[in-house]
């Protein structure tokens, strides 16, 4: 990979997550400097896989930070020239979603992009949203139907159906991008779809655990539909849209809508002694349900990893983790 970030400091927040912890190590693998932000410097399982990348010794910068605490982000982010903001809860479920979700996600954005302000250095500022903030409103989906990055979910069809992880998104973008136009900021946000691939982390997000608990037993039914990505292409494609002068506005990261059963398909023919749930091996849709555009997301130079090769390599870290045995 290029060492065009030589010199170069960048502040990543949540870096103890999937994605962020991709991101860490591929800026740090290009030369970055790079300062982290962690809930607690104290947990080993937020710190030491990052620490033990390849260049965390001399250019990883370790930060405490809280989304809800004013101000929490402006040490890490003192002398940056640009932020990858990736930290938001995931819950699918949530028993208070304003304080649970909606406000780390809306109040840690405006946190963090205030803080960029202080800092007259920063060039651009890329948040990590999803693609639950595209598509998810009362249009008809079938397969004629392509998803770009000019949809957007619908607010009230999320509260009606009580879908508070994508208003969280939503409301979360929505002020980012309210505040980086009156403030002159230099914003691209990226909207993956269902991240999986090989985990850095100590233990498994929600997208990886499903997908264990599918291959392991069939206990997970949701979701139905994947829209796939690899968390190396996500991660990658955060640092194309900081470094390439172009990128601007919102990028979709999807490299596939697969059904369930796809999956499953891909993982049995790769791994024919696992004992799959027959009931999702059955499962015979005719064609994938619609498509989400990859166009602009190539134009920055991503080239999507393919579906069989990320299922692939999530399983086999499944295994190196002893989560999995086959």
């Amino acid at each position: 990979m290029s060492r065009g970030g030589e010199g170069k400091v960048v502040c990543v927040t949540g870096a103890s997550g999937f994605i962020a912890s991709w991101l860490v190590k591929l800026l740090l693998d290009r030369g970055y400097t790079v300062n982290g932000t962690v809930r607690s410097l104290d947990d080993p399982k937020r710190t030491e896989h990052l620490l033990s990348l390849e260049g965390a010794r001399e250019r990883l910068n370790l930060f405490e930070a809280n989304l809800i605490e004013d101000g929490s982000f402006d040490l890490a982010i003192d002398g940056c020239v640009g932020v990858f903001h990736t930290a938001s809860p995931v819950f699918l479920s949530s028993s208070n979603p304003q304080e649970e979700l909606i406000d780390p996600a809306v109040k840690g954005t405006l946190n963090v992009l205030r803080s960029c302000v202080k800092v007259p250095s920063i060039k651009r500022v890329v948040i990590t949203s999803s693609i639950v903030s595209v598509f998810i409103n009362r249009i008809p989906l079938d397969p004629s139907v392509i998803i770009d990055e000019t949809w957007y979910s619908d607010q009230e069809f999320c509260k009606e159906f009580q879908h508070w992880y994508p208003l969280a998104k939503i409301l979360a973008e929505e002020a980012g991008w309210k505040f980086a136009k009156e403030n002159g900021i230099d914003l691209v946000t990226l909207h993956p779809g269902w991240v999986i691939g090989p985990v850095l982390q100590p233990t498994l997000n929600y997208s990886t655990e499903v997908i264990l608990n599918v291959v392991k037993d069939g206990t997970e039914a949701i979701p139905n539909i994947y829209r796939c990505v690899d968390v190396r292409d996500v991660a990658y494609a955060h640092i194309l849209a900081f470094e390439n002068p172009s990128a601007s506005g919102r990028y979709c990261l999807v490299e596939k809508v697969a059904h369930r059963s796809e999956v499953m398909k891909i993982i049995h023919k790769l791994y024919p002694t696992l004992n799959l749930p027959k009931r999702i091996e059955d499962e015979k849709p005719d064609r994938a349900p619609y498509q989400v555009s990859k166009q602009r997301a190539e134009s920055l130079g991503l080239k999507f990893t393919p579906l069989e090769v990320t299922v692939k390599d999530t399983v086999e870290s499944f295994k190196e983790k002893n989560l999995l045995s086959f």
